[in-house]
């Protein structure tokens, strides 16, 4: 009978543990919203997930283990982790993990205040609100600082995982910015129209505590930023939907703070609240490659214009050319207007590379896109370069060998070599002409054809 006791005693404490670590969203939590829009569903919004139970800022190192644990037991860094791949380093939960100082990459991890305290001077109950603290590598969230995010086209500093800081390159603002990698962008977009619905009451008193702040608020209590941020913010949470990541996160917070991140349980009221559609952006595909000279006859390199949304009605963009190669004696284009019709959103760019029979040194062809139509922007990259190497630089692939022999039952190592090397990775196709001599258990043949 002890034993009994013991054991419903550990079910029932497993079980308000899991309560406490996930609480799922209760029925008619947002009853009071429903049947609004605009800023009144906004407001509604307000009124559902104000007053929530506010933590000490210590205590958040201990909640970050039910609201920031991957899978495999470690710190979830959005500023670290790579999705798919294996970081540079991660950490375990407390002890020496937790910062204290750091100098480099891969010290401690601390609390990112991804709204930054300076914008609201450091203020409770934003202090230590949980939906927009997250655990994060220590140097890069000092590298974050408290600049805005935004994307940048020429960073001057990049994390482990690609996370970026530098000028920004999105329309609307050019000041130092800070770029989360695309899988956790929508992620810090739901975490700002959380914080402009749960503090507008105070919010827009917030703009001129400090410039960077200034640069995103716009001062007012229901649109709460500016143009340019209020797009970037829409566009990274339609590319970048929610997550079961932070599902599990918004129960987590829930379980302790006792409300939720809206955004997260219905992302379609982003779009209801603000009345944003996405703008269809135009962009190319890649913004650099290298390719070489035609030999005896042109050689040609093509090249993708994306656009990230479809126009119902046609549109069309300029391409500008530039460079140190000459149009007409080093590479002609297909065209230099690209015309999107309705509900297309690719177009290919065809770029002629000639033989001028003169051996020279790299050239470069840089192409602009410029005078969008009919409400496409311009988004980044929109230049293109290609560098345009002589045909005598082109790598000459070879076998090590002409012919060899190999017994039967065993793997042969295929060597073959590059005159010099490549600038990025290029398919091998082998054209196998076997012609097999039997000798006992030695098999001889030519060996096959290589075309790169």
């Amino acid at each position: 009978m002890k034993h009994f006791y013991r054991s419903l005693f550990l079910v029932i404490a497993a079980c308000l543990w899991a309560g406490i670590v996930s609480v799922a969203q209760p029925a008619n939590y947002y009853s009071t919203a429903e049947g609004k829009t605009g800023y009144d569903l906004k407001t509604a919004l307000h009124n559902i997930i104000k007053n929530h139970n506010v933590q000490s800022y210590g205590s958040l190192w201990g909640h970050f283990q039910s609201t920031d644990k991957k899978p495999n037991g470690k710190v979830w860094d959005m500023y670290s982790d790579v999705p798919g791949g294996t970081p540079a380093y991660e950490y375990s939960f407390g002890g020496s993990n937790q910062c204290g100082n750091y100098s480099n990459e891969g010290d401690c991890y601390n609390r990112e205040h991804s709204f930054p305290k300076s914008w609201f001077s450091e203020a409770s109950p934003m202090y230590s609100d949980l939906f927009h603290l997250y655990p994060t590598d220590g140097y890069v969230n000092g590298m974050r600082w408290n600049y805005p995010f935004g994307e940048v086209a020429n960073p001057e500093k990049v994390s482990t995982n690609g996370s970026k800081r530098g000028p920004c390159s999105y329309p609307g603002y050019s000041g130092t910015v800070f770029e989360p990698i695309d899988e956790y962008k929508g992620d810090f977009a739901r975490t700002y129209f959380y914080m402009a619905t749960r503090y507008q009451d105070v919010i827009a008193s917030w703009e001129h505590y400090s410039s960077e702040g200034d640069a995103v608020l716009d001062g007012s209590s229901d649109k709460v930023f500016e143009d340019w941020v209020l797009n970037l913010l829409y566009s990274w949470h339609v590319q970048d939907p929610v997550s079961q990541k932070e599902i599990d996160r918004n129960n987590a917070v829930y379980a302790i703070q006792g409300n939720r991140n809206p955004y997260i349980d219905h992302p379609e009221w982003v779009s209801a609240v603000w009345g944003l559609t996405q703008p269809t952006r135009v962009y190319w595909a890649e913004a650099a490659a290298i390719a070489y000279e035609g030999s005896g006859t042109p050689a040609t390199y093509t090249v993708d214009v994306l656009l990230n949304n479809d126009l119902a009605n046609s549109c069309s963009v300029d391409i500008q050319t530039a460079g140190t190669a000459t149009l007409g004696i080093d590479y002609t284009l297909s065209t230099t207007q690209l015309t999107f019709s309705g509900n297309q959103t690719s177009q290919t760019l065809t770029i002629t590379l000639l033989d001028d029979a003169i051996t020279e040194g790299d050239e470069t062809i840089v192409l602009t896109l410029t005078n969008p139509t009919n409400g496409l922007n311009l988004s980044q990259p929109a230049t293109f370069t290609l560098t345009l190497k002589d045909v005598t630089a082109r790598p000459a692939l070879q076998f090590a060998k002409t012919a060899d022999s190999f017994k039967e039952g065993f793997d042969y190592p295929l060597l073959l070599s590059l005159s010099r090397p490549l600038p990025s990775p290029v398919p091998l196709r082998l054209a196998l002409r076997a012609v097999l001599f039997m000798a006992k258990t030695t098999k001889r043949c030519p060996l096959p054809m290589a075309t790169a």
